[in-house]
């Protein structure tokens, strides 16, 4: 093993710079104390360098400050007077989105290569943008529309009439049929996006299916992660909106609805007609029946089991899922009645 590398690997990720502490302050809005300078990276606390620029938002790494070599950091004002002599503050109230946007620009998605692979195989009806790179064994299908500057991966199928918007990145292995993209949406390997959702009528002697009729439709700067399934809609579309993010192994059902912004971790399972509102967060392995409708901003724990409606915000968790304060206050008496049963059982009395 080799000792620990900054990030930003050459191999792998472009770089820019050098940047000014103060065009840094400048682009997340943050107030500079200490000297200006010129930067040539980001870097961890423990790492970081004179010419690194790093970032404290958790307060369990506060003792982690004094000891940094870091040229500057980003921070929460509460911590701005505690960086080492020689070590400039960007002090902002959210060090965490000011570390995204640094490091963004410190390494910038790289652009679309304009070209298609020989070994591409695009049909002559297919519209494509310009500056679109189709990478090597990548198929694209008739009439389907790909954006100026999109990136399509190795590998990944692109179906018959699907419209994929600008500036997209659709990832090696991903499959897309049956489905709308908006701009900035970013697709990741071995995603399976429109194939027939989970329906059929049960008769006495078996199963017949039920036409898949929909589509899926995925707003602007919305990301779906590696090898989530999502279905399109029976007779309605499945909809994913604006700024979405959908996490690695998430199963979403036809006719699903989540909202702006809201977050899905990995291996939830989302059934049929279920509606997520904007910016409710649902954690990893939770369940979900279907035709439920879940509020804005609601908090679904890990590996909950949702069974009916969540109103706006609340936050709810468990097997079956119950409010989350509620599931806390069982487990403590649960716990309470474990320890005086053993208490209890320990008792030469009893």
């Amino acid at each position: 093993m080799t000792s620990p590398a900054k990030p930003g690997d050459a191999r792998f990720f472009q770089r820019t710079g050098p940047h000014s502490l103060s065009s840094m302050a400048a682009l997340i809005g943050a107030e500079l104390i200490g000297a200006d300078k010129q930067i040539q990276a980001v870097a961890p606390l423990q790492t970081a360098g004179p010419e690194d620029v790093s970032f404290l938002d958790n307060r369990r790494y506060a003792n982690e400050l004094a000891a940094t070599k870091a040229g500057a950091v980003i921070l929460h004002p509460d911590f701005a007077a505690k960086c080492p002599p020689g070590t400039a503050a960007i002090v902002t109230p959210e060090p965490y989105v000011g570390w995204a946007k640094i490091s963004a620009l410190f390494h910038p998605p790289r652009p679309a290569h304009a070209g298609i692979h020989p070994s591409a195989v695009v049909d002559p009806a297919a519209n494509i943008g310009p500056d679109v790179e189709i990478s090597a064994g990548a198929v694209i299908g008739a009439r389907a529309e790909i954006g100026a500057g999109t990136i399509i991966g190795p590998l990944a199928v692109i179906g018959e009439g699907v419209v994929i918007g600008q500036h997209c990145r659709i990832h090696a292995h991903a499959t897309i049929s049956h489905a709308i993209l908006g701009n900035r949406v970013v697709i990741y390997p071995g995603a399976r996006i429109g194939q027939d959702g989970f329906g059929f009528a049960i008769t006495k002697t078996g199963f017949v299916p039920v036409p898949q009729l929909g589509r899926v439709l995925i707003g602007d700067g919305a990301e779906i992660g590696a090898n989530t399934c999502i279905d399109r809609g029976s007779a309605q579309d499945t909809v994913i909106a604006t700024g979405a993010h959908i996490d690695n192994l998430v199963q979403i059902g036809h006719n699903v609805q989540i909202g702006s912004h809201a977050v899905v971790v990995a291996q939830a399972g989302i059934s049929g007609s279920t509606s997520i509102g904007p910016g409710a967060m649902i954690g990893g392995q939770a369940g979900f029946i279907g035709h439920l409708t879940i509020g804005a901003g609601a908090k679904v724990g890990a590996q909950s089991g949702v069974m009916r409606d969540v109103p706006a915000g609340m936050e709810i968790m468990g097997y079956p899922a119950q409010p989350a304060k509620r599931f806390f206050r069982e487990q403590a008496i649960l716990r309470r009645l474990s320890a005086e049963k053993k208490a209890g059982k320990a008792s030469p009395t009893e």
